[in-house]
């Protein structure tokens, strides 16, 4: 099979962050309980719920953030410096890419489906038809660059 560099980067992500949970394990895994998490919702966007499981922002290396986005939230269109991954775990977020919402060319992305989000590259999601619960991977230090 042809890997595309999005695919290598994505597999090499993974590799990443299992090899880390594999330096941190001993003889039980770690477990990481989103429920216990510490939750936030940025002041500008009321919709959206977010947690980092693993890494920080400011941090260096691989991270994780969930997110939940209530039905009917939108993420106006925004950067980050780094690629994202996307996993969609419940719903369906709809995401689309350039400088303005525009709805007839957001793309569905069903639950047990990733998008890439190149870094530097403007996107928006929108949850259309319900709560969506998703999470986002890549390798920080990392931003949401949203405009003013």
């Amino acid at each position: 099979m042809n890997r595309t560099p999005s695919m290598r980067a994505a597999h090499a992500l993974m590799l990443a962050v299992l090899c880390a949970g594999l330096a941190h394990a001993q003889n039980t895994p770690r477990l990481i309980d989103p429920a216990q998490a510490a939750w936030f919702t940025p002041p500008p966007l009321p919709a959206l719920k977010a947690a980092w499981l693993a890494g920080s922002e400011a941090g260096t290396g691989p991270y994780l953030l969930r997110v939940r986005l209530a039905a009917g939230g939108r993420i106006p269109p925004h950067t980050h410096p780094d690629s994202r991954y996307t996993t969609v775990l419940s719903g369906t977020l709809y995401v689309g890419f350039g400088d303005a919402m525009d709805e007839a060319q957001a793309v569905a992305v069903p639950a047990g489906t990733v998008y890439e989000a190149p870094a530097g590259v403007r996107h928006w999601v929108w949850a259309k038809d319900g709560d969506v619960e998703y999470q986002e991977s890549g390798v920080g230090p990392t931003a949401t660059h949203l405009p003013h």
